[in-house]
């Protein structure tokens, strides 16, 4: 079937999908945890794959690397992320998480993964296997026409 408007391509229904979903778990952390979407990424990228470059960080976050730099920034400020410039090139930069940064990413964590079973939760076993392999395919498939 042939998509008759925007609305019917599969692009851009995953992209809404993908916005309400962002957009709710933008409010639930800042809500509860006084962080922004960008900070929740950059503390659940680093709470679980530190010590990271920031270049590493703003590859595996989506961000342009200014818009991580900023992010990490105010982590920084805030006490939550520890930035630590390289022994052999002092251009490069390590980031890890500082003792109250681990303590709110423990949060974090928890909070995402009852939002994670949430969504999960309504779809049946064979639903949800269904969808992991259709999402890895369809990435597969997105990255090798980028």
């Amino acid at each position: 079937m042939s998509a008759a408007t925007i609305k019917d391509l599969l692009s851009y229904r995953v992209h809404r999908l993908a916005n309400a979903l962002s957009r709710g778990a933008a409010t639930r952390y800042r809500r509860e945890f006084d962080v922004s979407l960008m900070e929740w990424r950059t503390l659940a990228l680093l709470g679980g794959f530190s010590p990271m470059p920031l270049k590493g960080l703003s590859r595996q976050s989506g961000l342009d690397k200014a818009q991580a730099s900023r992010t990490v920034s105010a982590l920084v400020t805030r006490g939550l992320v520890l930035r630590e410039v390289g022994r052999e090139d002092a251009r490069e930069v390590t980031l890890r998480l500082s003792p109250a940064g681990e303590v709110l990413y423990d949060g974090l964590m928890r909070a995402a993964r009852a939002r994670d079973e949430l969504f999960l939760g309504a779809l049946a076993p064979e639903e949800r296997r269904v969808l992991e392999g259709a999402i890895a395919r369809l990435t597969e498939l997105a990255r090798s026409q980028s």
